[in-house]
């Protein structure tokens, strides 16, 4: 795998299947969307719908991947374990049957990866670091450190890249304080903490000052274009998480999945 590969991965997380059942709270469901656009034009390439809801006592966030014609073709499960910054979570992409994650069982955790609807599953045993991150646990590591970043300092963490199936050390650094659609917000940058790191691509995150929630994502996106190239993006945040009724997060985890986006 190259270098550059391995920084695709972390941008799944700068970000386990379960069926919403009669545990499923009334309250506390937030639904945020974004925004995917070509940093280069601004095309719109996707958007995103993010759902945090509560089940079993257990906090779990829903993300539906969609054609810019609103079709989801991907989704994306996630439940909090013990360890905020390091979750369970499965992603699945229809359109070529791509599959990873992470699931917790009596044996203790397994992270998972399949190439392609043609490929096999395959598995391994995970044993997670103290401080290790996995996939959209990385927000939770981004408040944990919130002061030594605002500080000026460092942090450097074992992420979790599900096609290695192992953990890599990634740094972030941060960058200068500045107003996002007149917001005041923190710039941050991640990248791979190696001695090759200097020649990998690197991703720019902006974060709100006041309620520390994701503004930006700026770099190579997890998700691919109809070619299976990886894409250049800018995803966007523009509106806070709002409360949202059961019956519309059922029928969010609900929603079937297309195998193509109709240009």
């Amino acid at each position: 795998m190259s270098v550059h590969s391995l920084l695709l991965a972390l941008s799944m997380g700068a970000i386990c299947a379960c069926a919403a059942g009669p545990a499923l709270a009334d309250t506390d469901i937030q639904h945020q969307e974004a925004r995917a656009h070509a940093r280069k034009g601004g095309t719109l390439l996707y958007r995103e719908s993010h759902w945090r809801y509560r089940q079993d006592e257990t906090a779990r966030r829903l993300v539906l991947y969609r054609c810019p014609d609103g079709r989801a073709f991907a989704r994306k499960t996630v439940v909090e374990r013990a360890m905020a910054q390091a979750p369970d979570f499965d992603f699945q992409d229809a359109r070529d049957g791509y599959r990873e994650g992470v699931r917790s069982g009596p044996q203790g955790r397994v992270v998972y990866v399949r190439e392609d609807a043609r490929a096999p599953l395959k598995e391994r045993a995970l044993a997670v670091p103290a401080d290790g991150v996995i996939d959209a646990g990385f927000d939770a590591s981004v408040r944990r450190h919130w002061a030594t970043l605002r500080a000026g300092d460092e942090v450097t963490q074992p992420f979790l890249l599900p096609s290695r199936m192992s953990f890599v050390p990634v740094r972030l650094q941060p960058g200068p304080s500045t107003r996002w659609q007149d917001i005041p917000a923190q710039r941050m940058t991640m990248r791979l903490d190696r001695w090759y790191g200097f020649v990998a691509p690197s991703m720019e995150l902006t974060y709100a000052d006041a309620d520390r929630r994701l503004l930006e994502f700026a770099g190579i996106a997890t998700i691919r274009d109809s070619t299976g190239r990886h894409q250049d993006v800018r995803i966007v945040f523009p509106e806070p998480g709002k409360p949202a009724d059961p019956g519309a997060l059922q029928r969010a985890l609900a929603t079937p999945l297309v195998q193509r986006c109709t240009p």
